[in-house]
């Protein structure tokens, strides 16, 4: 499907992503300003077309093989040009196994969307963006729990229909999440007429944008980003420079002494329709897969489980998802072992959860993302080995959309911690206690 460079190129991405912990900062040097941005909080009204929809693009539409030059041809976002961009650039270019690290992640990702942006109209350094948002990992997670490559916040994802349960969260999903974050980029520049200031929008929220703009027109200073900066956060104030100085070095990466890896102008994967519950390691047995290259392309699904559903897709390379067809048609067992189970009562523990469904309490717990000495909340829904009469049985669509799971600390671990207080205080008052007779003594012989 790939040459050898492109093929080399994506397994080096999956065994970063795969070795990658949750966490924002897991692959960003210590630097000037942060290079992940949390995405906009603000709660916007339905999205407005930038320009008409092309629905028969092909890749071989274009003469470039290689994404990065197809990627140069589209740039249509005025350049800035300033210290800012410069010193950026500058910590870009002076970092080329970082550069690497992204390039390889992209490689997954970016033919999609580039292709999706030039469906829209809309300008090719938007597949840039996530460079800094995520640096192109799906699993990044700011500290104000913004995730993916696109970095939506839980309630500007909810406003964009990308479903967050307990089984899944579309914001890390790469063809759900870059759908929703074009089109609030389209809202945002018919909003404001202007892609700087969109862009201002998406990283700040657009109120935060209308009132610098409000603020300057009231003091009859001019209102562009440039001129709008010095009211803006400092990682607002930075994110444009950041995004031109990506784009620079995209432009000229000789000019930076920058090697890009090739990265191939044809579509990395494809969508497969999936109707019935699958264990996540199953599928990826079936696409002769391993768990974290599955994982790689479908980072959205959150549990041992993938659940079924007409509109549930997975992703994978093409040669893998022939492979997936032909293994399925001869598998012959059942697709899922897990199914859910509700907590009604607080005697029902994880250690006899467990000899109930012929398991442990760690298979429990993990699968459950249950931290130790804690203890399920009656209410909750867990995800439970199934049993022989359960076996082709998926779990309902109402439970995938309104499951939950609580805990609390065990009685036993609360009894600990509060000896332990009270431990502590009998300590301090007996300390307190002889310095005062101490203190008293001291007292009575001076008299």
């Amino acid at each position: 499907m790939h040459d050898t460079t492109r093929s080399t190129l994506a397994l080096a991405a999956l065994g970063l992503l795969a070795a990658a912990p949750l966490t924002h900062a897991m692959d960003t040097p210590s630097a000037p300003a942060s290079l992940a941005a949390a995405a906009a909080n603000a709660r916007p009204a339905l999205p407005q077309a930038l320009a008409p929809a092309k629905t028969d693009f092909k890749a071989d539409e274009y003469r470039e093989t290689d994404l990065w030059a197809r990627i140069r041809s589209g740039y249509a976002i005025p350049d800035v040009d300033n210290t800012l961009v410069n010193r950026h650039a500058q910590w870009y270019s002076s970092r080329p196994d970082y550069l690497a690290r992204i390039s390889g992640r992209a490689s997954l990702y970016l033919y999609h969307v580039v292709q999706e942006l030039e469906k829209r109209g809309m300008p090719t350094e938007l597949a840039l963006l996530p460079v800094i948002e995520s640096a192109f990992n799906p699993q990044a997670l700011s500290t104000a729990n913004a995730v993916g490559i696109w970095q939506f916040m839980p309630g500007t994802g909810k406003d964009y229909d990308l479903k967050q349960n307990m089984f899944k969260d579309e914001r890390r999903g790469v063809v759900a999440s870059t759908d929703a974050a074009l089109t609030y980029l389209q809202r945002l520049y018919t909003m404001f007429g202007d892609w700087h200031l969109a862009l201002a929008a998406y990283n700040w929220g657009e109120g935060n944008v209308q009132r610098a703009i409000k603020k300057n027109q009231a003091l009859g200073k001019p209102t562009d980003f440039e001129s709008l900066a010095e009211l803006m956060p400092a990682e607002t104030r930075n994110y444009v420079p950041k995004l031109q100085a990506v784009k620079n070095i995209v432009a000229a990466p000789n000019q930076f002494n920058v090697t890009l890896p090739a990265i191939e102008n044809q579509p990395y994967f494809t969508a497969i329709d999936k109707t019935s519950d699958i264990d996540l390691a199953v599928a990826a047995q079936l696409a002769e897969m391993s768990v974290d290259e599955f994982k790689a392309l479908n980072p959205q699904f959150k549990k041992p489980v993938i659940t079924g559903g007409e509109k549930t897709k997975i992703l994978l390379p093409k040669e893998n998802a022939e492979k997936f067809h032909v293994n399925l048609a001869s598998f012959g067992k059942a697709l899922s072992s897990w199914t859910t189970h509700k907590i009604t009562s607080a005697k029902e523990s994880i250690a006899s959860l467990a000899s109930k469904f012929g398991t442990t309490p760690e298979v429990i717990r993990q699968a459950n993302n249950i931290p130790d000495r804690t203890r399920l909340k009656a209410g909750s829904t867990i995800l439970v080995p199934k049993t022989s009469a359960m076996a082709h049985t998926d779990i309902a669509e109402n439970i995938i959309d309104n499951a939950v799971v609580a805990f609390e600390a065990e009685r036993s671990a609360v009894k600990r911690a509060k000896a332990g207080k009270a431990q502590r205080f009998k300590a301090k008052a007996g300390v307190s206690s002889t310095k005062k007779s101490r203190n008293t003594s001291s007292t009575r012989k001076r008299r």
